[in-house]
């Protein structure tokens, strides 16, 4: 497709190949790690964003597809790019259509910066405009996957709701996810219960008077960053 093709012209020429092994060794990208075999050209992410705003009004989901599929990292955040800024300008209908792409393409959102930048912007967008309760139930049949990102997608799509004070569901995949075994998963849980914490301190601390005693230590850490150090220091010692 031509204009895939374009894009990744200009992608190639903003390589840089010093900055693709900083940004693969902060990826970790090794053998074994969460980003095994993952590879970077080497572009800042403002920069795939003027790439997006320049092509997000001509191209479609099939060539948004394409470019998802392809085997650099900077492809596939610029391509949800796309997806977002679409999303933002689109219809109803049309935020549906992108809702339900993004859903069936989850296999290509394979780190935690393709998640946090664009979750909560689609999903999380589109289930707190449009979703109904039915339509919200996807998040936690997310949070029970084996694939770490979907569990990962389930978190951090309720940050639109924690904005809107809406924290059943944020604090339900909370419970779900105390028992995961991966960091990265402990961290987006205590990033979500500290955004709780500000928009209502005292369903936080709820939460945490029932959980803090089994909850990872990152996970807990996150949660309480913003307390003061006092009260920080009375959950740790616990």
């Amino acid at each position: 497709m031509e204009i895939v093709q374009q894009i990744n012209s200009d992608l190639e020429k903003l390589a840089d190949s010093e900055k693709s092994v900083i940004l693969a060794r902060f990826f970790k990208t090794g053998k074994g790690q969460y980003g095994e075999g993952d590879k970077f050209l080497g572009i800042t992410v403002p920069r795939q964003r003027i790439i997006a705003k320049k092509y997000f009004q001509q191209i479609t989901l099939p060539e948004v597809k394409e470019l998802l599929q392809g085997s650099y990292h900077e492809q596939r955040l610029t391509a949800l790019l796309f997806l977002m800024y679409k999303f933002q300008k689109s219809s109803p209908a049309e935020k549906k259509e992108i809702y339900r792409f993004y859903l069936e393409n989850t296999k290509q959102i394979n780190n935690w910066d393709l998640v946090d930048v664009t979750t909560p912007q689609i999903m999380g967008n589109y289930l707190l405009q449009y979703g109904s309760e039915e339509e919200r139930k996807i998040l936690f049949w997310l949070a029970k996957s084996n694939n770490i990102w979907e569990r990962r997608i389930s978190v951090l799509a309720t940050f639109m709701f924690i904005r809107e004070k809406q924290f059943s569901d944020a604090l339900k995949i909370a419970e779900l996810l105390l028992d995961d075994k991966h960091d990265l998963i402990h961290k987006a849980v205590g990033w979500m219960l500290r955004e709780v914490g500000k928009k209502d301190l005292s369903v936080e601390e709820r939460f945490l008077q029932k959980h803090y005693k089994n909850m990872p230590r990152t996970m807990l850490r996150y949660a309480i960053e913003k307390f003061e150090e006092k009260k920080r220091k009375t959950y740790l010692a616990r």
